[in-house]
């Protein structure tokens, strides 16, 4: 009997009709692409090796395998209508042979190789004619040293491939240091000036396999400890460098044909705007998004993925702040501490389900307000009440 026919019995269950999206990777974008999916009927499998991931926890069906192996990858693929993804960790091979056996993957793998490959980033974006650092591959301290002789000490030295997060980025004050660095880093490390940053924003395009897009407002990012600890939106620039910001970030996606969720990350310098990096994915400078945005990024990136027709990216407040919540150093899990932080007005929690281990993000509060002051402190008070910081 077809599935047609058995959903036409009163009373007979069957499988919801909706398309089916594979994410690889299991985290907590995963778990809030999932969030989003139950309200457009959209299915979300995910590939991961822990049966206890975010994701999973919060009801996505897993497929438990790695994501470095095809045979997993294949086996997410059968059971989807298209492959996306919540993190960078996946062989380029894997994702050709993907697409040569006929499985829809998006964003396709020659764009997502920009996500990968902090040096192939810097090339792709330097010959389109963006504004970049300057930049090279250095394999021995003599080639570090010599781009220091143009541009000075500390350098900024960064592993092509595996760092996220502030990972594989290095400040390297001399020839020694540099020499420890590539110790680590046989293949060579890309090399920049430290930049005069006067501040950092971000920008999230959503492009659609149709070739819509959706530009979001421009945020401002606080770092520290090389991570993205609180989210400003709109970002406290002049609106002339804010639409600068956000044609750029236009730019870069349809120039290199990206598509679904790219968040373009962007430095404030003396010299103007530079690209820093980007991420053709969901991504932590777009969590104010789920409740201050008409559309959150991850509807967006299922209705970019699927081809559907992207939603309005306008604000919902005036003022809108995100701060993360980070593992406290005693190593308590702040969610155990959760019905203090939901008596702040406002404050909108998530939590993500992970374990507590100090430093690690572990989730975020958002907080629409009517100006930039008074819904950062609300955020920051419910992030340390959460924390232990306050009580």
């Amino acid at each position: 009997m077809s599935a047609q026919s058995l959903a036409s019995r009163p009373g007979t269950a069957t499988r919801p009709i909706g398309p089916t999206v594979g994410m690889v990777g299991g985290g907590q974008l995963a778990r809030m692409t999932h969030q989003a999916a139950i309200a457009l009927g959209v299915e979300l499998a995910v590939l991961t090796e822990d049966p206890l991931a975010p994701a999973v926890g919060a009801g996505a069906r897993c497929v438990q395998g790695a994501a470095t192996e095809l045979d997993s990858l294949m086996a997410l693929a059968a059971g989807s209508d298209v492959v996306t993804f919540d993190h960078e960790r996946v062989p380029t091979a894997h994702l050709t042979a993907l697409q040569q056996a006929g499985v829809r993957v998006v964003p396709d793998p020659a764009a997502k190789l920009l996500a990968q490959d902090k040096l192939h980033a810097r090339r792709t974006f330097a010959a389109l004619g963006l504004p970049v650092p300057d930049f090279e591959l250095a394999r021995t301290v003599a080639e570090v040293t010599a781009f220091a002789t143009v541009h000075g000490w500390p350098l900024i030295a960064k592993a092509p491939r595996g760092g996220y997060d502030g990972r594989g980025v290095f400040t390297v004050a001399d020839a020694e240091e540099a020499r420890a660095v590539l110790a680590d880093h046989p293949g060579g490390v890309l090399v920049e000036p430290r930049l005069d940053i006067t501040c950092e924003l971000a920008v999230l395009v959503a492009r659609s396999t149709t070739g819509e897009t959706a530009v979001y407002p421009v945020v401002e990012t606080i770092q520290e400890d090389a991570m993205c600890r609180e989210i400003i939106a709109p970002a406290r620039v002049d609106e002339d460098l804010a639409a600068a910001a956000r044609e750029l970030a236009l730019v870069l996606v349809e120039g290199v044909d990206a598509t679904g969720l790219v968040a373009v990350e962007l430095f404030v310098t003396a010299d103007g705007l530079m690209v820093n990096e980007v991420a053709l994915r969901p991504h932590n400078s777009g969590h104010y998004t789920i409740e201050g945005c008409a559309t959150s990024q991850f509807e967006q990136h299922l209705r970019a993925v699927l081809g559907w027709p992207l939603g309005p990216t306008t604000l919902c407040a005036p003022a809108v702040v995100t701060v993360n919540v980070v593992g406290p150093d005693d190593g308590s899990d702040p969610a155990r501490r959760l019905g203090f932080a939901l008596g702040v007005p406002g404050a909108h929690v998530h939590l993500y389900g992970k374990t507590a281990v100090p430093g690690r993000k572990l989730g975020h509060v958002t907080v629409c307000g009517r100006d930039h002051d008074s819904a950062r402190s609300a955020a920051r008070g419910a992030v340390e009440l959460l924390t232990g910081e306050r009580s």
